[in-house]
């Protein structure tokens, strides 16, 4: 059976994790002089308190190469993949690729495949959960093969409620922030080739999600066959309103919604939406 290794970006719930046997490899974050693990033991009310209480933005850490190395030697078997956010956000596909030439070259036998899953949150549970059916009858070769073709034909979206942290970041100027806010601006963003860009600037939070539905089903001829995986903090009314709205539009049932642990919690903040159609 092929193994799977996931970043803690990938927001698994942990019946998913169990069923499957994934190894998880946690990003850290340090709100000030204050470090939370992104694993099962982190409490996400509290971190979420504190970061949003905070001036500072939030530091994060991506996973070191030794504790991918650890995490592929854990799962016992010849065929390994990896998948990790985008390469454009942070270096946690940088780290997998240095543990996967360090467990080739001290054992000959074990193939891993990293994916740079050129997105986050969704995208990488969408992957996932692509790659669990793939594993199931093709060789290693035919998984990597197809599995970067999905990769590569994914739409990934998102929508935020605040920016505060992206400013806090860097990523957004404040008076943009500012501006964004008073004026209930809540622009639909989407990645191309692993980076964020703008893809429609809509006023209020309800507008942008019919848009996207609207949006979603004119760029996918073959809605009913696709996959739609949405993530969010805080926001599983959201989620289920872009559902309802996908049913009754194209009605389309094939849906699933997660919760944001750590990672994706920092990036999208309190009631934002991320969305991947596969």
């Amino acid at each position: 059976m092929v193994g799977i290794v996931v970043d803690s970006c990938c927001d698994l719930t942990r019946e998913i994790i169990e069923k499957y046997n994934v190894a998880v490899v946690p990003f850290k974050m340090t709100i000030e002089s204050k470090e939370y693990v992104d694993d099962e033991n982190l409490d996400l009310e509290s971190f979420l308190t504190n970061m949003q209480a905070s001036k500072k933005g939030v530091v994060t850490s991506c996973p070191s190469p030794l504790e991918y190395k650890e995490a592929i030697l854990s799962r016992n078997t010849d065929e390994v993949f990896v998948i990790t956010i985008t390469s454009k956000l942070s270096g946690s596909y940088n780290s997998a690729m240095v543990a996967k030439q360090m467990v080739e070259e001290e054992n000959k036998n074990i193939k891993v495949h990293v994916i740079d899953s050129l997105a986050a949150g969704a995208g990488e549970i969408a992957l996932f959960l692509k790659l669990v059916e793939l594993r199931e009858g093709l060789t290693f070769e035919e998984i990597v093969e197809k599995i970067e073709n999905l990769r590569d034909s994914m739409k990934t979206f998102f929508i935020l409620d605040k920016f505060d942290n992206l400013v806090k970041n860097g990523r957004m100027g404040k008076v943009t922030g500012i501006m964004a806010g008073a004026l209930n601006i809540r622009p639909i963003m989407h990645g191309v080739n692993g980076e964020i860009e703008v893809f429609q600037i809509n006023r209020g939070f309800k507008k942008s999600l019919v848009n996207l539905a609207k949006n979603i089903g004119e760029m996918f001829d073959d809605l009913g066959e696709r996959l739609i995986i949405t993530v969010g903090v805080g926001s599983e009314d959201r989620s289920e309103f872009l559902r309802e709205k996908l049913e009754e539009m194209y009605n389309f049932k094939n849906y699933h919604y997660f919760t944001a642990n750590g990672l994706t919690s920092t990036y999208a903040n309190v009631g934002g939406v991320i969305v991947a159609v596969i």
